[in-house]
Order: structure tokens, then sequence, then C-alpha cells
């Protein structure tokens, strides 16, 4: 790990934690900071959550709760020779959130010129010209992947820079880009013992779900391609539906942990449509609730969190191919209706048993079970490692590293809808 990175590029920017909240719906997030990334602790849990490792959780903050558990980790060395990887603990998002909506293009590229143009003076870069380096964003990788310098064009040009172009990166959504790779936004639990996970687990098989089907969000009237519209109507229109209604005119406290978890650990089956990127936390919160979730696009999950999420996607959720608005079939409660029991209980079994790998546990504890953070650190390993495999064949090392993948986000020919 970078530990002497310079600090304007990680702790500085939490001196400016009142400013870092445009983008997200806080007033302030200087409160999630605490306890290593994980946010205040839930105090009144109303009888939902387990009673310890439980955290009100921002999900812009995964790249502050990687560093910690980075700093924690056991095989963190301080003799860069025998690294098998670079972390570059730079805080990308944090540091989008104050320049993203900049009109000055130059302040918004300003941090990421002066990272990679740091790094590359590094001898630690020299050995594989940033091959080997990698790091983390609590932001969705498109944020970093600003094409022209048109003002009105999104995001900065962190990725396109030559030299981070070699390096990985790892955050909430991956992007079409075979360098960036996506790891599950953190979600509410943190647990610091595997009993802990244990129990929750069977806690999640025995609950009794009244509801067919939930849909926590709010409608996306400003999106023509959004589905979320039609999905609320049929919700509404559902005695076996229940709506989590997040607009500002809401029946329900979306941030509130536990009145969320409740109505997920209450049904069956939790719809995950796409919101304003592809990928949302939604789906890491229902299947901590035991909840099987309804995916509408690959790009939510499937060709996102490879190193997390089974390669049989059917095993633990359900697709219903929706491409526009359109196309969502004219009663999505049948389709459920029509799955019979031993699917479904297969299927939540499934995702009980993938609760581990998606929470990231408390930093101070060493877990027998590997956590999200665990399996990311494996999964960058074996992609660094796959690249010094072409080096020692004498092959070069740049063709196909950062290509674009131009099938992550299209839709299968086939796909059975359980």
């Amino acid at each position: 790990m970078h530990d002497d990175l310079p600090e304007k590029f990680n702790h500085d920017l939490l001196k400016n934690c009142k400013y870092l909240t445009r983008g997200t719906d806080k007033p302030n997030l200087c409160p999630y900071f605490e306890n290593f990334g994980f946010g205040p602790e839930i105090e009144n849990n109303e009888g939902v959550l387990a009673n310890e490792s439980w955290f009100s959780t921002n999900q812009f903050l995964l790249e502050f709760i990687f560093h910690n558990k980075m700093k924690h980790y056991e095989c963190l060395t301080k003799n860069s020779t025998l690294a098998s990887a670079i972390y570059v603990p730079f805080y990308a998002g944090l540091d989008a959130s104050l320049h993203l909506w900049d009109s000055n293009l130059t302040v918004r590229d300003t941090s990421a010129k002066e990272l990679v143009d740091w790094l590359s003076r590094k001898p630690e870069w020299k050995k594989m010209l940033g091959r080997d380096h990698f790091l983390v964003a609590g932001r969705i990788s498109w944020d970093f992947r600003r094409q022209t310098d048109d003002v009105s064009d999104w995001g900065s040009k962190l990725r396109w820079l030559p030299e981070s172009m070699n390096m990985s990166m790892l955050s909430v959504e991956g992007s079409s880009w075979k360098n960036d790779y996506a790891i599950p936004y953190p979600t509410y639990f943190h647990p610091s013992k595997d009993i802990e996970l244990i129990q929750w687990q069977d806690r999640m098989r025995k609950l009794e779900r009244p509801y067919l089907f939930t849909f926590a969000g709010a409608p996306r009237p400003d999106q023509q391609s959004s589905i979320r519209g039609k999905i609320i109507d049929q919700c509404l229109a559902s005695s076996t539906c229940k709506l989590i209604d997040c607009s500002s005119a809401g029946n329900i406290d979306c941030d509130n942990p536990a009145s969320v978890m409740r109505v997920f650990q209450s049904s069956v089956y939790c719809l995950q449509p796409g919101g304003d990127s592809y990928t949302r936390r939604s789906a890491f919160d229902s299947i901590l609730a035991g909840c099987i979730p309804v995916f509408f696009h690959p790009g939510t999950a499937y060709s996102q969190y490879l190193w997390h999420l089974p390669k049989n996607h059917s095993s633990y959720s359900v697709f219903i191919p929706v491409r526009e608005a359109k196309d969502v079939p004219a009663s999505i409660e049948e389709i459920l209706l029509g799955i019979s029991e031993d699917k479904e209980f297969a299927m939540r079994e499934e995702v009980i048993r993938l609760i581990p790998n998606l929470v990231y546990a408390d930093p101070r504890s060493r877990l027998e079970t590997a956590d999200a953070f665990d399996l990311a650190v494996k999964g960058i390993l074996e992609r660094i490692e796959d690249v010094r495999e072409v080096i020692r064949e004498g092959k070069d090392p740049s063709v196909g590293f950062a290509d674009e993948d131009s099938y992550k986000y299209t839709f299968p020919q086939t796909q059975e809808q359980t």
C-alpha cells in the first residue's frame, strides 16, 4: 500500500466532509466516517436487526471502508519488492464529490493528473508500469470516464489518463472497460464474529414472508427509459406487493435501515430495476434480508460482481429481461407466482448462503469466513497474476488490458426467467 501518498489525496478530503454531500441525499456526510466508515451504530433497531454490528452506512464511503480494511489486512507488506499488488489509497469518489459539478474542467481533473504524476515517479511504478496497481472508488466508474473536453460531459478524465489506463479500479459499478471491476456496495451489517453471520443467516431462514414481492425506490419521471413507473403501478395494483416509496412524499423513511429491512424480510422477491445507473445498493440490502432479487438488466448484477456472485444467475435470482419501458411484462406478479415452491426455496437458500460474500466485516476482527473485501483482494490478485504470466510468456501486457468489452451490457439471446 502506498502509505506515503500525500494526504491531499485521502485524509485531507475528510476535513471537507461537510462539502462532500452534492449528489447525495445527505445534508452532512461527516457522521458517516465514524467507526471506520461504517457510520453511527444503530441503537434502535426496532427488533428488526441483530443487536450488534449494524450501522447507518453510507453507500458512497466504500473507498474509506476499504482503506481501513486494508490497514488491518494480514498479508499487507511494507516491502514493495515482495508485494503481489500495490494498493493506491486515493479517495477518488470523495474527490469527485467535490468537483464533479464544476464547470471548470481543469479543476475537475487536477487531482487525477497530480495523482498519476506522483505515482509514475515512484520506484514501484517501474516494475509493471502500473499494471500491478489498483484503486477503489465509492462511486460508479462512469464518473471517472469523461471522454471529451465538453463542459456538459459528465465526470473526470481519471480513467482516460495513460497512466491510469494501466491501473485497475474497483468500484460499486464497473464500466464496460476491462480494467474496471465491480465490488459490492456496503450494506448496514458489519459483523465482528463468525457467529453473528451464522445467527443472522439462521434468522433469515425462519422468517415468515407475507408479501410475494416488494419494490423500494422512487419513480424517475425525468428518465423516459426508466421502467420504475410501470413497476410501481403494478405493485400498487397488487395485494401481494409492498411498495417502499422513497420519494419525498413516501410512506417509509428510506434512510432508516430498520424500516427498509423490515419490508425486505417480509418479502419473497425484491424487484431491482436500475436507477440513476445500472446498479443499486438495494440489491445487496435485499440479499442481506434473504429476499430473492429480481433483475431486469444484466448490467445490474450479472456482468458486474463476478468475484462475489455465482455464475449461475438463476440459482439466486429471477431475470425478467426488459430492454426498454414498453417491454415490462403485463404482470410481474404472474411470472413470480409461476415459480415453483421448490425453486423458490432453493433460490432463497442460495441468497442466504451468499450473505458473507457481500458484507464488509469489522476491520478489527478476522473472520474465518471470507467477506466482500477478501473476495475483492483475491480477485484483483488473480487479475494481476494473469498479467505477470503474459509478461513471463514474452507477450505485450498492454494488449487487451484496458480494452472495451462491448458485450458487458448486452442482453443474452435466450435466458430463463428463473
